[in-house]
């Protein structure tokens, strides 16, 4: 994976040292080589991050023709996993190869079909296609969201780039924070295709974005369709099991050290389990120096689970143990906030950061089970689906602690109540069925769609924006497209066959798991419970304070934030200070527009 920036501009040249400050922002996800490409009137940047046939795929790419100039330009981040089919594909219509790269593959394939192209590649990926004898950009994204992508209109043109940060690097779009970006922040809602940011458009999952003479263009090449499902209870089974062999083989291949990250939960251990048979993985788990305290949501840790897995399968296992001075360092909540372009929501932010920093000691690539509670319906509340608000109701963060440390008079500005609501019921209308269809099954249908939609995508971007700022490639199975339309389309009736949460996916790893794993209950990610956290970051929410002038006070009550400090810590309360000192961190590079 790697980082991608450009301008193109049929009304004016473009000029080359611009893209290449914008690209240089992105060094850490492209620590290995680095690419610039300019023409008259477009630019195209990269930064690379080896992975497939290291010594060669350099970018940006090119086909060229009988002059030498150039007719196809591209600058590509991501993996597509089934190049090596669409390779012979290609080879067989005359197509030459230079390289062993998917990324030559993307290249081909979109001179060969051109916007279709998108639509037959199986994988995560963002790029950018300049179509020079036609004078036309195409930027393309994945169909779930997994790589980011963002653009910004200039003038007659438009600027591009892995993240926003580039943007802003090229001196012709601001920093610039409005309502409708916080209204969606502080709401715990994501719009497609919105930033944080005035005026940055992020490319909406599964869509392509045509740039030229007649404008700027989003259309979509792929959506979640609904389809009727035919297998029976055995058929499914069988059906994720061998959409998951298949998914996982190709996400172990790599030209470089792969390891998977493992919790001990039902997700990432099918995940590694499934990889190991293709190829003897590293593992690495998080833990915390302090010792486990169990708590509502998470009733038993996460090491001796981990140790099961470890002798059933044989990994060669890692424990990346991490302790509250690390966590509460300043400096790594600085790192984590300039790699998100955003506040950072808790000390999981911190943790995941420093997990993927320990991680790519030893791998380039890891393999996570990111989204299988959305795919096969993990989480508690799809037992529970209320019909009146978004189903994550349930969980504490922006959608509740953040909002109660608001000033009340920016809270009255943001209207978030209405605005959530509002965006609930667009999102609801989004939502395909199938004729006829209603009642439990329809209200799962929408509650699948949801989470793939306005859920999902913020995980992703968390995944993508902490591992890539440290140089790691985090590929996440669980989102190849078959198997979420699979799933989409399969009745709640057999996603719950035997009255647990993810009934299917057990069923059809539960032959690779040991009997401690397939039987636990459902933990989120861990977070540390040390009281040396709790005074650590209340002693610098005390600093915060004392100082008047903070950039956080231009939307948070310091009376708020020093109530929290009154409490006995608890998740909310830690979550809230937390967010001060992060929010506090990002205003300080960023402009709020008046609200």
């Amino acid at each position: 994976m790697c980082g991608i920036a450009g301008w193109v501009d049929p009304a004016r040249p473009v000029e080359a040292s611009t893209v290449r400050r914008m690209t240089d922002t992105l060094a850490a996800r492209g620590p290995d080589d680095a690419g610039l490409w300019a023409g008259p009137d477009a630019c195209l940047g990269h930064r690379r991050l080896a992975v497939l046939d290291p010594a060669n795929g350099q970018q940006p790419m090119l086909t060229t023709d009988d002059r030498d100039e150039a007719v196809i330009v591209l600058a590509y981040t991501g993996e597509v996993y089934n190049h090596a089919e669409l390779r012979l594909e290609l080879e067989r219509l005359g197509h030459k190869f230079r390289t062993d790269t998917d990324t030559e593959v993307v290249l081909h394939a979109c001179g060969q079909w051109g916007s279709r192209a998108p639509e037959r590649l199986n994988g995560m990926f963002a790029f950018a296609v300049w179509d020079a004898p036609r004078r036309r950009l195409m930027l393309v994204r994945d169909r779930l969201g997994v790589k980011p992508l963002f653009y910004a209109r200039h003038g007659g043109g438009v600027l591009f780039a892995s993240e926003p940060k580039a943007l802003f690097a090229s001196g012709m779009v601001a920093p610039a924070v409005d309502t409708d970006g916080l209204r969606d922040f502080f709401a715990s809602v994501r719009t497609p295709g919105r930033s944080l940011f005035t005026g940055v458009r992020e490319v909406p999952p599964g869509c392509l974005v045509l740039v030229d003479h007649r404008g700027v263009r989003e259309r979509p090449y792929w959506t979640l369709a609904a389809r009727p499902h035919a297998d029976d209870l055995p058929g499914t089974v069988d059906r994720v099991r061998g959409l998951l062999a298949d998914i996982t083989d190709r996400h172990v291949r790599a030209d470089v050290p792969i390891g998977a990250l493992l919790s001990g939960g039902l997700d990432s251990s099918a995940l590694a389990a499934l990889g190991h048979r293709a190829l003897p993985l590293r593992t690495f788990s998080v833990d915390f120096a302090a010792p486990f305290v169990p708590d509502r949501l998470r009733a038993t840790p996460d090491a001796p689970f981990v140790r099961d897995m470890v002798a059933h399968c044989g990994f060669d296992h890692r424990d990346i143990v991490l302790d509250s001075a690390a966590l509460t360092d300043p400096t790594v909540r600085e790192a984590v906030v300039a790699a998100r372009d955003a506040p950072a929501t808790g000390n999981m932010d911190a943790s995941l950061y420093l997990l993927f920093k320990a991680v790519r000691e030893h791998s380039t690539v890891a393999i996570s089970g990111e989204s299988a509670d959305e795919v096969f319906g993990g989480y508690p509340w799809f037992r529970d689906p209320v019909s009146a608000d978004y189903p994550w109701r349930y969980l504490t963060g922006r959608s509740g602690t953040y909002q109660a440390l608001l000033r009340a008079d920016v809270a009255a500005e943001l209207a978030i109540a209405d605005h959530r609501f509002a965006h609930y019921r667009q999102a609801l209308a989004e939502v395909p069925v199938l004729p006829g269809e209603a009642g439990r099954q329809r209200r799962m249908r929408e509650v699948f769609h949801l989470h793939f939609t306005r859920w999902l995508p913020d995980l992703l971007d968390r995944k993508d924006r902490l591992s890539m700022a440290v140089g790691l490639e985090v590929r996440v199975p669980f989102c190849d497209h078959r198997l979420v339309e699979y799933a989409f389309n399969t009745p709640w009736s057999l996603h719950t066959f035997d009255g647990r949460e993810k009934s299917l996916l057990r069923a059809a790893t539960v032959d690779l798991l040991p009997p401690s794993v397939t039987s636990r209950v459902k933990a989120p990610y861990p977070v540390t419970q040390d009281p040396a956290y709790d005074q650590a970051i209340g002693e610098q929410a005390r600093d915060l304070l004392a100082s008047p002038n903070a950039a956080v006070w231009t939307l948070l009550d310091p009376s708020r934030l020093r109530g929290r400090l009154s409490r006995t810590p608890d998740q909310a309360t830690r979550a809230g200070i937390d967010f001060a000192l992060s929010l506090d961190v990002w205003l300080r590079s960023v402009e709020v527009k008046k609200l």
